[in-house]
């Protein structure tokens, strides 16, 4: 009988990696500001049984949107250590990039402590 150990620890969760993110991006000083940015579909249902389908965010929108001091727009796509970015994400991170923002995917805070230098 063959027991199966797990050798490497398990990774976090893209919620777990967004939550640390968003602490490190709250107290960095370069930050001006940052959001947690939702994107989704679903119906909005109204008295009387009509419904509309509503649609918020946009193809490929950042996890994270913000500026930083310098006026720089800050686009953060957070993913767990295996995660993969969707076409849509990547093209809007390399839009922010190309027009000199800074844009990164953050697979750990410290990708963002890293991006942004260490000066915290």
């Amino acid at each position: 009988m063959s027991t199966r150990f797990r050798l490497t620890p398990p990774e976090p969760r893209e919620a777990q990696v967004l939550r640390a993110v968003l602490q490190v991006l709250a107290h960095h000083p370069r930050v001006a500001w940052a959001h947690r940015m939702q994107s989704g579909a679903g119906r909005l249902v109204r008295k009387g049984g009509a419904s509309q389908f509503l649609r918020f965010g946009f193809p490929g929108c950042p996890d994270v949107l913000g500026q930083l001091r310098t006026g720089q727009v800050l686009a953060v796509e957070c993913k767990r250590p295996s995660g993969k970015t969707t076409d849509e994400q990547a093209a809007f991170l390399r839009l922010v990039a190309d027009h000199g923002g800074v844009a990164l995917v953050a697979r750990s805070a410290d990708d963002v402590v890293a991006a942004l230098g260490g000066n915290q």
